[in-house]
């Protein structure tokens, strides 16, 4: 039994279940003080010592009956609930289809009598389904219709059709003909349910005996490519990211205090030693940006935007004014939300209050509105990051807006997700929208997009 117990926890693991040593050696002595007598409260002590999140409760109800399930489908042996007679014209209509059946006259046999594929059987089927060589849960009902293939499972259906057709033939009445019909699909669905038990548990013990392949580190999965339990993790870290960043930005501006000569300073300070540069003075100025963010918040945008935002509102301490907005048809001021909210709620509130819709991404249009209302914001101390792919849906992209944003800013900044390869394919304007910008970083993960935050925390 603790070989099994290993093996469950093993497959859950591999399965993407966090579960840590001392977790497991709870599981065991939960167990060896309550017993496995009793499959619920075995389950149950199991249960309570192996899972933590919710989300993991059917997980665990998925791999627990493929180890500790018995295997053995309820079956019956028909001849035995029939009478003599109905016994005598069974085994006839069964004498006329045996030299049509061929190699299914076995099947059609154990099927009658109720008997389970024994374990010769069902590892030969596995065998030549290839079932041995599989260690993925993702297989599983493939796995099965193979390994029904290999036991001839598939003619089941034509087996019964054609008994039932001997035996009206033989004169056996309609009622006695169904029951036998009910206990033969029953008998069949018990089989297909040994078959599914037995790919199901084949695979969770070959899950088992490999080690869990290493998760990618979430800094490096592309935006496009999270799941939502991955963006909930993100959401988490996204903080402590933060808090990673602003010690940077600290310890740079404690390394400029020594790090930058002051021809100036220095000169004036030693004019009581004849010029002669006996005291150093260094550069202690470090100027905060002030930031104007342009986000584009369509579907292929969003979490790109919420965690740029998330991370330069957790960050403004390092930065003298931010001002925010976002767009997908038309451009939204959301300032004051930010300063309403602490920076995750306003986030949250800001997404679900600008979805998504029928209405197409238009930055031409979205830049057209922030010159006509909020133009007198870009200074020539102004940094301008413009969050976007610059795909426009083939509408005006407004490259004279782009052009005055970068001449009255300090600079404009683009940050896109996408890949330079793909600008200018399809609907992208992206190729006239670089040539107008300071520079452009690429922002497909969150260890690119904190790398492109930092840096713009770098040169304040």
């Amino acid at each position: 039994m603790d070989k099994r117990m290993v093996q469950f926890i093993r497959a859950l693991r591999a399965a993407g279940v966090r579960i840590s040593l001392a977790e497991s050696i709870d599981a065991m002595r939960g167990v060896e003080l309550l017993g496995a007598n009793n499959r619920d409260l075995f389950r149950a002590a199991m249960k309570t010592t192996l899972v933590k999140e919710s989300k993991d409760q059917n997980t665990y109800e998925h791999y627990f009956p493929l180890f500790f399930g018995s295997g053995q489908p309820p079956m019956q042996n028909i001849p035995d609930n029939l009478t003599p007679e109905q016994q005598q014209t069974l085994k006839q209509a069964l004498q006329s289809l045996m030299g049509d059946l061929g190699a299914l006259k076995d099947l059609l046999r154990q099927l009658l009598q109720g008997k389970p594929f024994n374990d010769d059987q069902l590892q030969n089927a596995a065998q030549q389904s290839g079932l041995n060589n599989a260690d993925d849960m993702k297989m599983r009902q493939w796995m099965e219709r193979r390994m029904q293939r290999q036991l001839n499972m598939q003619q089941i259906q034509e087996l019964i059709d054609q008994l039932m057709k001997a035996l009206e033939e033989m004169g056996m009445e309609g009622e006695a003909r169904e029951q036998i019909r009910q206990m033969l699909q029953e008998n069949a669905q018990g089989l297909s349910d040994q078959v599914s038990q037995y790919t199901g548990a084949s695979l969770a013990e070959q899950m088992a005996d490999r080690e869990p392949d290493p998760k990618p580190d979430l800094l490096d999965v592309p935006f496009t490519q999270l799941s939502d339990e991955d963006v909930e993790h993100i959401r988490d870290e996204i903080r402590r990211l933060a808090a990673r960043l602003r010690s940077r930005a600290s310890l740079r501006q404690r390394r400029s205090h020594s790090g930058t000569l002051d021809p100036r300073k220095m000169m004036r300070a030693n004019l009581r030693y004849d010029s002669v540069p006996l005291e150093l003075r260094f550069r202690t100025r470090h100027v905060k940006p002030c930031l104007v963010l342009i986000c584009d918040i369509s579907t292929s945008m969003r979490y790109c935007a919420e965690f740029l935002l998330t991370l330069i509102y957790e960050l403004q301490d390092q930065v003298a004014k931010t001002n925010s907005f976002v767009f997908i048809s038309d451009i939204v001021d959301i300032s004051m939300v930010f300063n309403e909210c602490e920076p995750a709620r306003a986030v949250e509130r800001v997404l679900s209050e600008n979805r998504p819709g029928y209405y197409n991404t238009d930055l031409g249009s979205s830049l057209a509105t922030f010159r006509k209302e909020h133009m007198g914001l870009i200074t020539g101390k102004t940094t301008v990051i413009i969050l976007g792919d610059g795909r426009n849906n083939h509408n005006d992209p407004r490259t004279d807006i782009a052009q005055e944003l970068m001449r009255k800013s300090r600079r404009l900044i683009w940050f896109n997700p996408e890949h330079p390869a793909q600008w200018g394919t399809g609907d992208s304007d992206m190729l006239q929208y670089a040539p107008l910008s300071n520079g452009v970083y690429r922002v497909s993960n969150l260890r690119e997009l904190a790398a492109a935050v930092d840096k713009i925390l770098t040169d304040g």
